[in-house]
């Protein structure tokens, strides 16, 4: 029902039993993950159409740093449907927690702590 050329993400969910993407949407799209082996313990978006048999563990194209780095390409036709699964890293976490302090730092707002 995706038009071709749509991208879909999805990061609200991250429970092995859960998904908010239908199996055929997954099996349709060029898959990058975050980190494929996260989302394949926690991902219920991948891990159902794996259990279904929609999809393999193949079908997950990229990590998001492979096409940061350029060692894979992104979308190489307008018309592929593509779907971006994250399930987060602690390294994302921290840094936007090092952007909250330096902003908070910067107005004066918050409060230090000292060890």
């Amino acid at each position: 029902w995706l038009r071709e050329g749509v991208h879909v993400t999805s990061v609200g969910t991250h429970h092995p039993d859960r998904r908010e993407i239908d199996g055929e949407t997954i099996a349709k799209a060029k898959v990058v993950v975050d980190l494929k082996e996260a989302c394949l313990k926690e991902a219920g978006d991948l891990i159902i159409p794996l259990k279904e048999g929609l999809i393999t563990g193949e079908h997950i194209y990229a990590e998001l740093g492979e096409l940061v780095a350029g060692i894979k390409p992104g979308r190489i036709s307008p018309n592929e449907i593509t779907f971006f699964k994250s399930v987060g890293l602690a390294l994302q976490d921290l840094a936007v927690a090092r952007l909250a302090y330096e902003k908070a730092r910067e107005l004066g707002v918050g409060l230090e702590f000292k060890p």
